[in-house]
């Protein structure tokens, strides 16, 4: 079994800040080889031990947030661990396990709150943001991300994989540009103000 520690060391110092939202097929190729296993676990209700301690927290969330988008990119599989994330993150942020890991590691724990299609939880991630990790390049995606949640109460861009019929205002938001637009958008209001 894999432990945090290696997840970890992969996640934050091997991959870095500077490929953690990058698309890359041999990084996706290597998560998927090394830690589908500990997805599966995961899924399948184990290492809750994980959850007793923040870093075990963290590679926790890691896993269950991050790798799975990695893992099965374009497909209903990468969001199928999100509430149980979810819950896990709030458990962790409720006993300050996020402060007690420093930036910008610490983003990890408000991620599953920004993939959330809960407007609370998109306005929770927020407030962290902006409370607990004021210099985060993120708050922008934060904000962007609860944007497309206000208009719609879920992700357009999500529907195929997730099998889910698009409406006509989803079909038209994501012809306009999607995510990518409303991202544009906020930017250029934040350059303006």
């Amino acid at each position: 079994m894999i432990g945090p520690e290696k997840i970890l060391e992969f996640w934050l110092d091997r991959v870095g800040p500077s490929g953690w939202y990058a698309v890359d097929d041999a990084v996706d190729t290597e998560i998927r080889e090394t830690f589908m296993s500990t997805w599966e676990t995961i899924r399948d209700g184990g290492l809750s031990m994980w959850l007793t301690y923040p870093s075990g927290a963290l590679a926790y969330l890691i896993v269950a947030d991050q790798f799975a988008r990695n893992m099965f990119r374009n497909s209903g599989d990468a969001f199928a661990l999100d509430p149980i994330a979810v819950a896990a993150a709030k458990s962790a942020i409720c006993k300050g396990w996020d402060m007690k890991i420093d930036p910008p590691a610490r983003q990890f724990f408000y991620l599953p709150l920004m993939h959330s299609e809960s407007l609370c939880d998109q306005d929770r991630c927020i407030r962290l943001m902006v409370e607990r990790l004021p210099s985060s390049s993120n708050l922008i995606h934060a904000q962007a991300h609860r944007e497309v949640i206000r208009q719609f109460g879920r992700f357009p861009y999500r529907n195929a994989a997730l099998g889910r019929t698009d409406t006509r205002s989803e079909i038209a938001y994501v012809a306009q540009g999607g995510y990518g637009q409303t991202l544009r958008n906020l930017q250029a209001a934040d350059i303006a103000a």
